[in-house]
């Protein structure tokens, strides 16, 4: 399977330079790495935001990135790389930071009820913050999408139930789906065993899913429950199609089951990637990142090319 960077570095040579300077492609600007705070119902929250010289003058999609425990936002878009592909794409990328304050452990608070829900908590504050960020920097409003690793991917399940008129798409990287746990208590036992309980209703948009099944912190059952919910909503009226199996081998050697699920049209609106072998890591990330595992498919690139592939529709 060609990979997202290989189509990539196959365009780029197939462009010739000159057309960039006599105009004909969008001109290259110095990327941008912004420090910020945003407030709102009286809670604060800092971020970092990469605006890509790419794209310029023009509404860019925008990837809202929500790191693990321990955690920051340099940390993580170091470990996923996704900068570099955000560069190439022409994606704006948020990266909210969870403090010591609101969670000792610098997690987000998925397994807590007031964080569960539109309106309040964290979803409220993270999706006010993603708005205005659209609005201040021309985003398109249409390819707005979130993704994150372990409480991060378990808040962007939370902001995708949640918030469906402002996400376009999700990704989960070894997280819990939203409803499985009412306290830390809960939390953990979720975290050890699976879900120990239905996970929560609510409308779902396309989502993708990356969990290593040798994952001994988060137990790769979540992801399972993850792929699941998003199948039984997006197709419910499909009659549950069957998944469509593929089974492949990374270029760093890891081997992985790519489940996909599509709808009468054949779009695929589901994908579960099982990297085999893989503990509690960010798949394909960069070893100079906390949590990541180099030899794993390219997680980032994957989600990228979902993304791109599910705006927002009418």
């Amino acid at each position: 399977m060609t990979s997202l960077l290989e189509r990539f570095a196959r365009w780029k040579r197939a462009v010739p330079c000159a057309l960039r300077h006599i105009g004909l492609l969008p001109p290259v600007a110095p990327a941008q790495w912004l420090d910020g705070r945003f407030e709102h119902q009286h809670r604060n929250v800092d971020y970092k935001l990469f605006i890509p010289g790419h794209g310029a003058g023009r509404p860019r999609p925008l990837l809202l990135m929500l790191h693990g425990c321990s955690q920051d936002p340099e940390d993580f878009a170091t470990g996923t790389r996704m900068n570099h592909l955000a560069t190439e794409l022409g994606f704006l990328v948020l990266y909210p930071t969870q403090t010591q304050k609101a969670n000792a452990g610098k997690c987000w608070n998925w397994f807590l009820p007031q964080h569960q829900q539109a309106g309040r908590g964290e979803p409220a504050l993270l999706a006010a913050l993603t708005q205005a960020v659209v609005r201040e920097h021309g985003a398109d409003p249409a390819r707005v999408y979130v993704a994150g690793l372990s409480a991060g991917g378990s808040m962007a399940d939370i902001l995708a139930r949640t918030h469906p008129d402002l996400f376009a798409a999700a990704g989960v990287h070894s997280g819990l789906p939203s409803g499985v746990a009412r306290d830390l208590l809960s939390a953990l036992g979720a975290m050890k065993n699976g879900p120990g309980q239905a996970s929560s209703g609510g409308p779902m948009r396309p989502t993708i899913v990356f969990h290593g099944d040798a994952d001994e912190t988060v137990h790769p059952r979540n992801g399972e429950q993850v792929a699941a919910d998003a199948v039984a909503q997006l197709l419910a009226g499909s009659g549950h199609p069957p998944a469509h199996e593929m089974e492949g081998r990374s270029e760093g050697g890891r081997a992985f089951t790519r489940l996909t699920y599509a709808d009468t049209r054949g779009a695929i609106l589901v994908e579960h990637w099982r990297v085999h072998g893989a503990g509690h890591a960010w798949s394909g990330g960069s070893p100079d990142g906390s949590f990541t595992d180099p030899a794993g498919p390219d997680a980032s690139g994957e989600m990228l090319r979902f993304f791109l592939a599910h705006p927002m529709t009418a």
